[in-house]
């Protein structure tokens, strides 16, 4: 698998009507230890799937839905993500970095870059996604959560995409009940890594320290401040060489049978 290049085509920046007025952040800072030897020389989000790196999917996705303003953390090997993909100009969005010089787990790099993603007034909600995982969704569909979260900013401290368990997560992570997620029910759903969030989820997380999201999440949960929905597309977490290789020969599978038909 190699590291994607600089050579792509500069796309212009989405228009201020197109735009979404709210950051979404990529999750990039894991060593992908599961992922080794690529991740050896190579950190996890540069590696290729189909025709792209992973995060180039993400960023590709965000900027077709209007999420212009970017925020990338990074820790292992993160001079090379900044190097690969710069300022975000050829994918239509701005990118900012959020650098850790030791890895501070999802909710501590949430918190570290806190004052990238909330706004001049703090309050504003913003999108988490992971950059290893590849899912279909539409991220313009989550809009009017955001809008929701934003308007009415009480009770509500996440939102939760969910998708199907795949085949090494059976067991499933959450359950999903009329719209709020919940840590028990009959038929559990796994956390796809797509989230949205309010700045005063991670309020108490000093600067510096890792923390775990779950804890967080389970906490809200069981006060009753997590709502969810449920995504039935493609979903893929890449967490093996294997599980890249596949997602790899499924896409370019795709872009040669779109090729022949033309």
């Amino acid at each position: 698998m190699n590291c994607i290049r600089p050579n792509h085509p500069v796309r212009k920046l989405a228009i201020p009507s197109e735009r979404v007025p709210y950051v979404a952040m990529i999750l990039a800072a894991g060593r992908g230890e599961r992922m080794r030897p690529l991740t050896d020389a190579m950190p996890k989000p540069l590696l290729k799937a189909g025709e792209h790196a992973l995060i180039e999917h993400q960023l590709n996705n965000l900027a077709r839905a209007g999420f212009a303003d970017i925020v990338i953390n990074h820790a292992y090997l993160g001079e090379m993500i900044e190097k690969a993909l710069g300022t975000g100009e050829r994918y239509g969005v701005r990118i900012r970095y959020s650098p850790e010089q030791v890895v501070l787990e999802t909710a501590g790099g949430i918190a570290n870059a806190l004052p990238l993603l909330t706004g001049e007034s703090g309050d504003r909600p913003f999108l988490v996604v992971n950059a290893d995982i590849f899912c279909e969704l539409d991220y313009a569909t989550l809009i009017p959560v955001f809008q929701a979260m934003q308007s009415n900013t009480d009770w509500r401290l996440a939102h939760l995409v969910l998708v199907d368990n795949p085949p090494h997560h059976t067991e499933g992570d959450f359950a999903l009940q009329n719209g709020q997620v919940m840590l028990n029910g009959n038929a559990k759903l796994t956390f796809s890594g797509i989230g949205i969030y309010q700045a005063r989820l991670f309020g108490d997380i000093q600067p510096g320290l890792p923390v775990k999201l779950a804890p967080l999440l389970r906490q809200a949960m069981q006060a009753g401040q997590v709502s969810g929905e449920y995504f039935s597309g493609q979903w893929v977490d890449i967490g093996t060489p294997e599980r890249l290789e596949l997602l790899d020969k499924q896409l370019k599978s795709r872009v040669e049978s779109s090729t022949g038909s033309i």
